[in-house]
């Protein structure tokens, strides 16, 4: 028999989840949404909400080991994307919302964020270390497109001559070619593209509302083309899903001007291990337990792991593979060319013009 909602259409988690912060009186229960199937009404609605949010700061440190940045700059909280794997779910329980679809259907807006980025990078104590748009969620979703409130970060970010990096899996990102053009004159910008498949079927399970897989292998080349450095993210490799496409996918990207791929095993944190299990239960069932006990074949057994150093490459014989597998891809591919660090030295002259006499 069915659960209380069938296969949910544009989105990647098929469930709602508890609040493990919340007492178990503000569960949304079973007997009503059973009703409401029942009764062939709609329990809940399937419409995006937008919310605007007033933090008090933007820029956040990152203390992980495992993540190649110092600061982060999310402009929204949640991410209508709907990736399934999304590791940024859990945070959307801090703000009294779920990690399931809550994560996709309330999304935290922060109008106010270019002026807080300004606030912050023209203080005294600031050094003009990297700040990374997308840490978290994507600063290029859809409702991008409407506020421009990324757009507006970059062009405080080029007014300043700041070193800027952008995670995204959007083709979004090329409406702001004007100003990652100029930031590249400085060598101030390096910009990583998600891309965990070349199958489009693939991505449409995990990653309901993403650019396709043609349009961003066009941002790759595009930014290529116009002197942005660009890094693929295979991010996460998924056994027995995308596992097999590490070869041609780095042979692909490498064609269209990518400078590097970097990868991450797939690892199901927190309430994303209930999550990604429904949804490959429902959408993959004839391949779900076996990719589900992969996943865990990767992490010591279970399908978390949150030892730094090892939680996102995995361990054991398949995540070996993959590593091995990802270096033949790189060596065989990829050319000599490296991403260069970014130079703060533009910014620390604009702010204190004092420093050119040195």
């Amino acid at each position: 028999m069915s659960q209380y909602h069938p296969n949910i259409k544009g989105r990647g988690a098929q469930k709602q989840v508890h609040n493990r912060f919340f007492e178990l009186s503000h569960e949304l229960r079973d007997d009503f949404l059973n009703y409401c199937n029942a009764e062939n009404e709609e329990a809940q609605s399937n419409r995006t909400n937008f919310i605007e949010v007033f933090p008090k700061s933007f820029v956040n440190r990152v203390d992980s080991p495992d993540v190649g940045m110092g600061y982060s700059a999310n402009p929204y909280q949640g991410c209508e994307h709907g990736c399934v794997y999304c590791y940024a779910r859990n945070s959307h329980e801090y703000w009294g919302y779920g990690a399931g679809l809550d994560f996709e259907r309330t999304i935290l807006v922060k109008k106010k964020a270019p002026s807080l980025l300004e606030k912050k990078i023209t203080a005294k104590s600031w050094m003009g270390d990297t700040i990374v748009f997308s840490g978290n969620t994507d600063c290029y979703q859809p409702v991008e497109r409407k506020l421009e409130i990324t757009r507006q970060c970059l062009e405080v970010m080029l007014k300043w001559k700041h070193p800027t990096g952008i995670i995204t899996k959007n083709a979004l990102i090329l409406r702001d070619l004007d100003i990652l053009k100029e930031l590249a004159r400085y060598n101030l910008i390096s910009v990583n593209i998600s891309i965990t498949s070349l199958e489009e079927g693939t991505r449409r399970l995990l990653e309901p509302r993403t650019a396709s897989i043609e349009q961003r292998l066009k941002t790759v080349r595009v930014l290529s083309e116009n002197g942005i450095p660009v890094r693929v993210m295979m991010a996460p490799i998924i056994p027995s899903l995308n596992s097999h496409e590490i070869l041609p996918l780095v042979r692909m990207v490498s064609k269209l001007g990518a400078l590097d791929v970097a990868y991450t095993v797939v690892r199901l944190n927190g309430q994303i291990a209930e999550i990604f299990s429904d949804w490959a239960r429902k959408t993959i069932p004839d391949r779900a337990e076996r990719i589900l006990n992969q996943i865990a074949e990767c992490h010591g057994g279970t399908l978390n792991d949150s030892q730094y150093g090892r939680r996102m490459r995995g361990e054991g014989v398949f995540a070996e593979q993959i590593k091995k597998t990802m270096e033949i891809a790189k060596k065989k591919y990829l050319g000599g060319e490296k991403l260069l660090a970014l130079d703060k030295s533009h910014y620390l002259q604009l702010k204190n013009p004092q420093m050119r006499l040195f």
